[in-house]
């Protein structure tokens, strides 16, 4: 895990209940056909899910790449094959959909589907589903 030094105050329960903010606005824009921002929410709420869960385990992660953050990991919490495939279509969606020289040509908001929203949701969905299984009740709220 990436640490800092000086260890900061445990604020997983804070990056949770963002996260699942962040998978209720990627659902919300798609419902609005807001699509590439879709994408990018679900991307932020899965990023989120995984920083709750590696400062619960007592790391301080920085950065934006599920994939990335997902190594972080403890090894007591392996990350299953499909949903690590997941986290490297998730990755996809952080730049892309939000600046037009992260694609070819045109804009994200031209680029991007209902497809491509509904595919990062649920992938975005899985990954809340699986780091809830190892968060403990008091930070899920549930």
């Amino acid at each position: 895990m990436l640490f800092t030094g000086i260890m900061p105050a445990n604020r997983s329960r804070d990056w949770w209940t963002q996260a699942r903010h962040d998978l209720h606005a990627a659902r919300e824009n798609a419902r609005l056909g807001i699509h590439d921002w879709a994408c990018f929410m679900a991307q932020q709420a899965a990023e989120k899910a995984l920083k709750a869960l590696i400062q619960h385990a007592g790391g301080d992660a920085w950065g934006h790449s599920v994939r990335e953050l997902a190594a972080l990991l403890p090894e007591d919490i392996p990350v299953p094959g499909e949903l690590h495939e997941g986290l490297v279509l998730l990755d996809r969606y952080y730049i892309p959909t939000r600046y037009p020289n992260g694609i070819a040509s045109g804009t994200p908001a031209e680029t991007y589907g209902a497809k491509d929203a509904e595919t990062a949701i649920g992938l975005s969905e899985q990954v809340l589903r699986f780091i809830e299984g190892h968060l403990p009740r008091p930070i899920t709220g549930d």
